[in-house]
């Protein structure tokens, strides 16, 4: 893992609200000992329920069969998505110098903070509308500073039809924009996911879109403050993804209400913001 960025990727971040970074990861030392451990875990669960279990023909396949155990039963999905959040390599990844080294000199800061309760592994299955993340900025949904950013890595290769994280650029100096709490087109989807953009789609078309291809390896960085959303999965795999926020002890608004989260933490982000409300 790299613990350094050269000063054109701080301008491309500042700028544009993201910085791609290729190859950030040791794939072998980093993200195979996670995919392996994932692996293990879907075995588990499949063995627990009768299911057969055969090992995947190497470890860049390690979810070869969880599209057969949600087919069985979508709910065993949830109990690998709440599991897999706590392999230890994973941790150790959120919780690295790196990351750590890499936040501080994007934000300047000498007092960097792990979002708790912001960090795990997406599981964005096919043809599934309900977790699909909508346009969005981060800082409403996770609240603690105003200077965060997500660190979001694939545990997969994204293709076009994997659905690629989309992102506006350069919307991060648009400010903190206002919400609606709930989805009108989809009444289903709840907390967080339920957040949408007040004039979502002339905000939207203000700004370029890009919706890079990524690799097992690669770390996108995101500003709290960028619109993305995550993009319409319609391949015949998961979207596994690995998320985790960071944000800066010394910023005010943080400060101001002492650096609360949001959904994840039992907060309504609306009782603090209630400004941004625009039900």
């Amino acid at each position: 893992m790299r613990e350094q960025l050269d000063q054109t990727e701080i301008d491309d971040f500042h700028r544009d609200g993201f910085v791609l970074l290729r190859g950030f990861y040791d794939v072998d030392a980093e993200i195979r000992p996670i995919q392996a451990a994932i692996a293990e875990i879907i075995a588990l669960v499949r063995a627990s329920h009768g299911l057969p279990v055969a090992a995947p023909d190497s470890v860049a396949h390690f979810d070869h069969q969880f599209a057969d155990l949600i087919a069985h039963d979508r709910r065993l999905g949830g109990v690998v998505y709440d599991a897999v959040k706590q392999i230890p390599a994973f941790v150790r990844l959120v919780c690295s110098t790196g990351h750590e080294a890499v936040f501080r000199q994007l934000r300047k800061t000498d007092l960097a903070g792990i979002a708790g309760g912001g960090y795990g592994i997406r599981i964005d299955n096919p043809g599934e509308e309900r977790f699909r993340a909508d346009w969005h900025q981060e800082y409403p949904a996770q609240l603690r500073s105003l200077d965060g950013a997500v660190f979001w890595s694939p545990l997969v290769s994204i293709e076009a039809d994997m659905g690629p994280v989309r992102v506006c650029v350069g919307s991060q100096a648009e400010g903190l924009v206002p919400v609606l709490t709930r989805d009108p087109d989809h009444p289903d989807k709840a907390g967080a996911y339920g957040l949408i953009l007040s004039d979502r789609a002339a905000r939207v078309a203000r700004y370029p879109e890009l919706a890079p291809l990524t690799h097992p390896g690669d770390l996108l960085i995101m500003d709290f403050l960028t619109l993305h959303a995550s993009g319409h999965n319609t391949s015949r795999r998961s979207r596994w993804s690995m998320q985790s926020r960071l944000f800066n002890f010394r910023e005010p608004t943080g400060v101001s209400h002492a650096w609360r989260g949001s959904y994840a933490a039992g907060t309504d982000f609306t009782t603090i913001h209630p400004e941004l409300v625009a039900d």
